[in-house]
């Protein structure tokens, strides 16, 4: 199981993913405090790994689901939802990523 811990910035939303492999699918459990990404979970079950690792073809599910449900476009959420599904199916190694914001 590969876990994401998502805190979203100035929303003060807060979003917890866990991944697991079934054969080739990865199944995908969100719980979120964002309304918008309680909508996305509710479609966003299962996912081959290897369409959410490329724009190519009709891109990532994912990034898809998040402009349908999430109206702000620098949510960090569907990227931290991809990053776990790529690290449960051996696509990529456990690193954290920051953003770190200035004026």
């Amino acid at each position: 199981m590969a876990r994401s811990e998502i805190y979203a910035g100035i929303c003060g939303f807060k979003t917890e993913v866990e991944t697991r492999m079934e054969g080739t699918q990865c199944t995908i459990q969100i719980k979120s405090d964002c309304e918008a990404m309680q909508r996305l979970a509710e479609e966003l079950c299962e996912i081959d790994p290897f369409r959410e690792i490329s724009f190519r073809g009709d891109g990532p599910r994912t990034l898809k689901l998040g402009t349908q449900y999430c109206t702000h476009t620098a949510c960090p959420v569907p990227v931290g939802i991809i990053k776990a599904i790529e690290i449960e199916a051996g696509l990529a190694l456990p690193a954290d990523v920051t953003i770190r914001l200035s004026k």
